[in-house]
């Protein structure tokens, strides 16, 4: 039997699930909004899809175009389409690759860092719609531009020395233990073979995705794979503007 002291000195047990608040907030969110869409009328949520959906046709200019939100829309759209979501099954298949990708970056980044670069990679996303798709009338929607732009982040510090996926990693595992571990230069970091298959695979996924394959609960709409890319592309090229510095013990000079 344990004494009291002892108890006292006794490690806390770690949560099973070690999600970041931002994630779960942004999970929640997306899941409630959801939840409330499935009360609502068609008609009621035709009209939410025009307001808050992205739709490439708000910006042609076209009379016969016009949507409701005027210039408001023009730019809260570029982001909330990414909280919409087409049904239960989208929903789910992007809150678990965002609690995987996302959960890694948020705690690297802090909340602030993170929500503001959700907002970049949905608005990339959308422009990578937008240039794809000039003028079509189809709403696009969910967060899977946020999502792939989650996992272009975890590439830029997972497969560093000393990262969970990279060479010095002696064993260890776990995002965790390379939260605060200096990111290498994309330069040096596309030089790594891993990481270089990483973002083949994912490019080759999507090409696929474009011509052929079907994601489970998206069955008779077609995959943006477009805007999958541009949130993995802005995440993977704009990932030091929102990585903290690293503290000072962890701090390594690393070549070009």
């Amino acid at each position: 039997m344990l004494n009291p002291d002892e108890l006292r000195r006794a490690p806390h047990r770690q949560p099973v699930l070690n999600v970041p608040g931002v994630v779960t907030g942004l999970s929640a969110v997306m899941a409630v909004i959801e939840l409330i869409r499935g009360f609502l009328s068609e008609m009621a949520d035709i009209e939410i899809l025009a307001l808050f959906a992205f739709i490439p046709a708000r910006y042609s200019g076209i009379p016969e175009f016009a949507l409701p939100g005027g210039l408001g829309a023009q730019v809260w759209t570029f982001v909330t389409y990414a909280l919409l979501h087409g049904g239960w099954m989208h929903l789910g298949m992007n809150l678990v690759w965002l609690l995987a990708f996302g959960t890694p970056v948020a705690r690297r980044f802090g909340t602030a860092r993170f929500l503001a670069f959700c907002v970049v990679t949905a608005a990339a996303g959308a422009l990578a719609h937008l240039l794809s798709y000039p003028g079509a009338m189809v709403p696009m929607i969910g967060a899977s531009a946020v999502v792939s732009g989650a996992m272009a982040a975890a590439v830029r510090f997972a497969f560093a020395p000393g990262g969970p996926l990279g060479p010095m990693n002696y064993g260890r595992s776990g995002f965790g233990r390379s939260g605060h571990l200096p990111a290498v230069p994309l330069v040096r970091a596309l030089r790594e073979p891993r990481v270089l298959v990483f973002i083949a695979v994912w490019v080759g996924l999507n090409f696929l995705f474009g011509v052929a394959v079907s994601l489970p609960g998206t069955e008779g709409a077609e995959v943006a794979w477009q805007a999958h890319l541009g949130g993995f592309f802005a995440g993977l090229l704009l990932f030091s503007l929102f990585d903290p510095p690293a503290p000072e013990a962890h701090r390594t000079a690393f070549p070009l």
